[in-house]
């Protein structure tokens, strides 16, 4: 039930971005060449080309939108997320509708030219896009909000278990009330939490006992059992004394509280496994991820081609050292690899200590080592370990495999930072968390990163990274 009213909730919104989508086409040709907000310069161009562009729109707004999580249910997706999501998903879509343009040569009749689209026309459009489907979605809310406040469609729950899982899951039910779920309350034996306060504002309406009663004074239509492993005795019993009713009943198995990452159930031929360590960078998710990583890499290696021969002269002016420095580094699943930067330390830095971290005014550095590590310019030659593969352009930094042995026995959890590919910037490290700083915060922040990966994170992580984060702590 919970996912039918999910695919409802996202039909709905995938409905109204079409119409939205199709009103702001409209909309921008009428503001540009019928009634034109903005001078027309040059004589009215056919409709047709542009016309021709409609199919093409409807093809990508609908898949951005989607990688970019605008048609699921998210942890704390507020407004806000949401807008933004739209914003940076539309500002996408229309780079990938502008590169398909392209490939498609309209000729106006009668002109051997190649048709060229009016920017303003783009630039209104994206405006306008942006406004209605924004407008839409709120509507769409409202209009649940109210059919579901007149009591239409909801669904009624009963909680059985006030413990960890029956708070979480109620809270979750509680935040996400478009869905159309009322949470009557919670059944508990422990007389602790029958005096306690309401957990998310849910009371424990009574105990275990009560349970047909209460079915019967709420009008309940789902139980949900969210009872410890200890208690598998009174979870037999409750399926037995409910069996017969003409309920729905959920299980919410406490093992979830051992899951590090994201809980995900799976099918193995019919038999129900949970993944506790489920990733959501896998599948699409990782093709779309992929190919920004090639596409920026590539990108930025060719804007910034100039400035090696202008690194490599100072280095090698200095102490006529190689330019690259290569280390041993560990990546996704543990795999090492070799991560490439200008070398800013001198030669055998560590031939004496062995593997130590860089230190604030590292004597190891050389004068212009100093200068590439305080902007973060020794970083990048990684673009070509994130080119071939080896990384990513956001996720947690890489560690040196002596300190990832040290650090998975001390820290818990170190070790799932390596579900996903290394990167060259990250959470951790736009607030301030890289270098010689504290390893569990760090831990904490990958975390994170890797539970609410999204690209519209990923970019708004490359942004923090150009604004804040190249000199943070760059020793």
């Amino acid at each position: 039930m919970l996912q039918k009213r999910l695919r409802v909730t996202a039909t709905l919104n995938i409905a109204g971005d079409v119409v939205a989508t199709v009103g702001a086409f409209f909309l921008a040709w009428y503001l540009r060449f019928v009634q034109p907000v903005i001078e027309v310069t040059k004589s009215v161009p056919d409709f047709e080309p542009y016309l021709r562009m409609l199919p093409f729109i409807l093809l990508i707004w609908p898949i951005v939108y989607y990688f970019h999580g605008l048609y699921r249910i998210r942890r704390g997706h507020s407004r806000v997320d949401e807008a933004i999501s739209i914003v940076v998903a539309t500002m996408l879509a229309l780079v990938i509708l502008t590169a398909v343009l392209t490939f498609d040569r309209l000729t106006q009749a009668g002109s051997d030219d190649p048709f060229s689209y009016s920017r303003a026309f783009f630039a209104l459009f994206v405006a306008s896009d942006i406004f209605l489907v924004a407008l839409l979605r709120f509507v769409t809310r409202a209009f649940l909000r109210v059919v579901r406040r007149s009591g239409h469609n909801v669904r009624r729950i009963l909680i059985v278990g006030a413990g960890d899982s029956g708070g979480e899951i109620a809270a979750k039910l509680v935040r996400h009330r478009e869905l159309g779920y009322e949470v009557v309350g919670f059944l508990d034996d422990d007389p602790d939490k029958q005096a306690s306060e309401p957990v998310s504002g849910v009371n424990v309406v009574g105990t275990l006992e009560d349970l047909e009663a209460t079915i019967e004074r709420y009008r309940v239509d789902q139980v949900m059992i969210a009872l410890p492993f200890e208690a598998h005795r009174k979870i037999l019993n409750l399926l037995d004394r409910i069996g017969n009713e003409l309920i729905e009943i959920r299980l919410v198995p406490n093992v979830l509280q051992y899951a590090t990452l994201r809980a995900e159930m799976e099918d193995v031929d019919g038999t129900p496994v949970i993944n506790l360590s489920h990733v959501p960078m896998e599948g699409w998710s990782s093709l779309a991820k992929r190919t920004m990583d090639i596409g920026i890499s590539a990108a930025t290696m060719a804007v910034l081609l100039p400035l090696l021969p202008v690194v490599l002269v100072l280095i090698k002016l200095e102490d006529r050292g190689p330019l690259f420095y290569r280390q041993e580094r560990m990546g996704l699943d543990g795999r090492s690899f070799m991560i490439l930067k200008f070398r800013s330390m001198r030669i055998g830095a560590e031939s004496a200590t062995g593997p130590v971290w860089a230190v604030e005014n590292d004597p190891r550095r050389t004068r212009i080592g100093a200068f590439l590590r305080r902007w973060s310019i020794d970083e990048l030659p990684q673009l070509w370990n994130i080119f071939r593969g080896d990384m990513s352009i956001v996720g947690p930094r890489p560690e040196r495999p002596a300190f990832v042995r040290k650090f998975r026995d001390e820290i818990p959890n170190y070790m799932l930072r390596h579900r996903v590919k290394s990167g060259l910037t990250g959470w951790a490290q736009v607030h301030g968390w890289r270098g010689n700083t504290s390893i569990r915060k760090r831990i904490q922040y990958d975390l994170y990163y890797i539970e609410n990966w999204s690209l519209r994170l990923d970019f708004q992580i490359l942004w923090l990274t150009l604004r804040r984060g190249l000199t943070k702590n760059a020793y």
